[in-house]
C-alpha cells in the first residue's frame, strides 16, 4: 500500500473528509475508511482525481445533507460530476436503484466515473471474498453482466475489469478458499 507521504495533499483532504463525512459507519465489520482506503488503492494508479474520487465516491449517497455544492467548493467540477455520476439514485429495491445507476453509468462521458465505478465494485468483490460473504458475492455476481455493459470503456482501467471479470465468473467450491489472495 502507498505510504500517507507519497499521497497528494488533495488525496489526503479527501480521505479526511470522507472519514469525517461517514463517521461511525461500518463497512460489514470493518470501519467505512477500510472500503475507502482500498477503493481509493485500486484508483490511485489511475491519477490524483481518481483517487479523491475514490475517498468521496460514496458521500454524497451515504451522507445526509451532503451537498454537491460543499463538495464542489472543496474538490472541484470534475470530481464532484463523478461523484454525482457514481451515487445510486433512489428506487424501491435495490434492482431499480441498480438499473437506474447503471442507466446513468452508460451515458457517462465522466472518466472518472467509469474508472472509480469498477475500482469499487472490485474493493466490494475482495471484500466479499476476504469477509466470506458469499451472498453479497452472488449478487455481485449476478449484476456483472449489466454492470459490465454499462460501465466498460475499452481500454480505460482494464487490469481492474480483468480481474472483476475472473471473479464473476471463477467457480467457487463451497468456499473462499481459492480465491483469496495468499499471503
Amino acid at each position: 500500500m502507498t505510504s500517507a507521504a507519497s499521497r497528494s495533499s488533495k488525496a489526503l483532504l479527501a480521505r479526511a473528509f470522507a472519514v469525517q463525512a461517514h463517521g461511525d459507519q461500518m463497512y460489514g465489520p470493518h470501519p467505512y475508511v477500510h472500503h475507502l482506503d482500498a477503493v481509493a488503492a485500486l484508483a490511485r494508479t489511475y491519477g490524483e482525481d481518481a483517487e479523491v474520487t475514490a475517498y468521496l465516491h460514496d458521500v454524497k449517497e451515504d451522507v445526509a445533507g451532503m451537498s454537491l455544492d460543499a463538495l464542489r467548493e472543496r474538490f472541484g467540477d470534475e470530481v464532484t460530476e463523478a461523484i454525482d455520476s457514481l451515487s445510486d439514485p433512489p428506487g424501491a429495491n435495490r434492482g431499480e436503484r441498480k438499473a437506474r445507476a447503471y442507466a446513468r453509468l452508460a451515458g457517462t462521458t465522466s472518466r472518472l466515473a467509469l474508472t472509480v465505478k469498477p475500482c469499487d465494485r472490485l474493493a466490494n468483490m475482495r471484500a466479499c471474498v476476504e469477509d466470506g460473504n458469499e451472498r453479497l458475492l452472488g449478487v455481485y455476481r449476478s449484476e456483472h453482466e449489466a454492470f459490465r455493459t454499462a460501465a466498460y470503456r475499452s481500454g480505460l482501467c482494464d487490469a481492474i475489469w480483468d480481474e472483476l471479470d475472473v471473479l464473476a465468473q471463477r467457480p467457487i467450491n463451497g468456499d473462499f478458499k481459492e480465491l483469496r489472495p495468499r499471503a
